[in-house]
């Protein structure tokens, strides 16, 4: 079925923290320079956390008792694509769910290169990832900043 252009995709993201508080971040392979969170798309009758672990496990290789989960997002966020990166697959934009996972692995269980999406990884401050984003998803991300800031500030001062 061919899908009409004006949808929106649904979809999951995540932002994982460390220990310190600091956001794992990749950056994409089609746009060097471009960071951004673990996301992808919601398949047929999949519920929103367990598309965020699969989606977790394909980019970053880590699987789900490598996360504990601390929140979530209180409603599905959307972003519009620009023209020129619309397509079947990915429609109009996205429309998102996302979860706040904290790591508890270690950082050499994280291997982006196993996907075909990214080149590297780091750890960012929040701010960090939204000015290194590009400019579609940096509403979604201040939203995620500003919801999730005081969340990872207790889990980050629990661990001092």
């Amino acid at each position: 079925m061919k899908l009409p252009e004006q949808y929106f995709r649904a979809g999951v993201g995540a932002v994982i923290i460390n220990e310190i508080g600091h956001i794992l971040s990749l950056e994409r392979i089609d746009i060097p320079g471009a960071w951004q969170l673990p996301q992808g798309g919601l398949k047929s009758a999949e519920e929103p956390l367990r598309a965020a672990f699969r989606e977790i496990a394909e980019e970053t290789g880590l699987d789900e008792s490598n996360l504990e989960v601390l929140d979530f997002y209180p409603e599905p966020l959307a972003y519009e694509l620009p023209p020129s990166a619309r397509n079947e697959k990915t429609g109009r934009g996205q429309v998102q769910y996302w979860f706040l996972f904290r790591l508890r692995g270690r950082d050499d269980t994280i291997d982006v290169e196993k996907g075909a999406e990214f080149r590297s990884w780091k750890w960012m401050a929040f701010e960090s990832v939204i000015k290194l984003a590009v400019d579609f998803r940096k509403p979604v991300y201040l939203k995620m900043a500003d919801r999730f800031s005081s969340i990872i500030s207790r889990q980050t001062s629990a661990d001092a």
